[in-house]
């Protein structure tokens, strides 16, 4: 996990760059990684991914891989 910063975004290696969420196998530039605090104390990492043309979605960070 990386660092976050004040402002809840984490940095994160992909960041700008074009990848795939492999559960919707959607693509488009990663524009944020967040870290949501659940109640029971969990910490849920979320990318954010905007494509092209469209609306901008969020999945697991586990499910971004870079386009090669």
């Amino acid at each position: 996990m990386s660092a976050v910063d004040h402002s809840g975004y984490e940095r994160h290696e992909l960041l700008g760059q074009m990848v795939r969420d492999i559960a919707s196998q959607g693509e488009g530039e990663l524009m944020a990684v967040t870290q949501e605090i659940h109640n029971d104390g969990r910490v849920v990492r979320v990318a954010h991914i905007r494509p092209a043309c469209g609306v901008e979605w969020s999945t697991a960070v586990a499910n971004v891989q870079a386009l090669r």
